[in-house]
């Protein structure tokens, strides 16, 4: 049996990366899903090292002055998120099915340092459904709307960057497609 790719989940803002990975975490015990870094605060019902690794803006700087960030962003002009290096790696060596959940710039970043690995782009069926699931979360401000969406616009258009899309029309369906490409590789 080959080695396991590095398999990376991409699309924009309220697309649902989050609420597929957590099925695949729920469902697919053989996936091993990377927790991320973020210097936001945790959003109602999100645990530290489990949903995200909640740090301060020094504590991140430092992680990524030392090179412990396999990628890393400011995203929405607000909050930097990244990938811990380390866990990705023993992952990868122990022969498992990792998966990152991140965002383009971090996608970018990751194809720089691991072209090998499977670029997969989760797409939402159409506009207005990815407008009113960002809506619909109640987690952000208009403005903060304003501003994701006008990021969701980019981002929407780097679906060509990827080896492979997948649209979110359905959680249990877009989540089984993906595992099914992780396990095809």
């Amino acid at each position: 049996m080959s080695s396991p790719r590095l398999t990376v989940l991409a699309g924009p803002t309220a697309v649902g990366k989050g609420t597929v990975a957590a099925w695949i975490r729920h469902n697919h015990p053989e996936v091993w899903l990377s927790v991320s870094a973020t210097t936001r605060p945790p959003r109602p019902g999100e645990e530290d090292g489990v949903h995200y690794h909640f740090m301060s803006g020094d504590e991140f700087a430092d992680k990524v002055a030392s090179g412990e960030m396999l990628e890393w962003a400011v995203v929405h002009g607000r909050a930097s998120y990244g990938t811990p290096r380390r866990p990705v790696e023993e992952a990868l060596a122990a022969g498992k099915l990792p998966l990152l959940e991140i965002d383009l710039q971090g996608a970018r970043q990751v194809r720089a340092s691991m072209p090998q690995a499977c670029f997969v782009f989760l797409a939402p069926p159409s506009w207005d459904e990815l407008v009113d699931r960002l809506v619909g979360r109640g987690t952000e401000t208009a403005e903060e709307r304003a501003v994701r969406l006008e990021t969701a616009k980019v981002e929407l258009a780097a679906q060509n960057e990827f080896d492979r899309v997948v649209v979110n029309d359905d959680i249990r369906r877009a989540a089984e497609e993906l595992v099914s490409l992780m396990k095809s590789h």
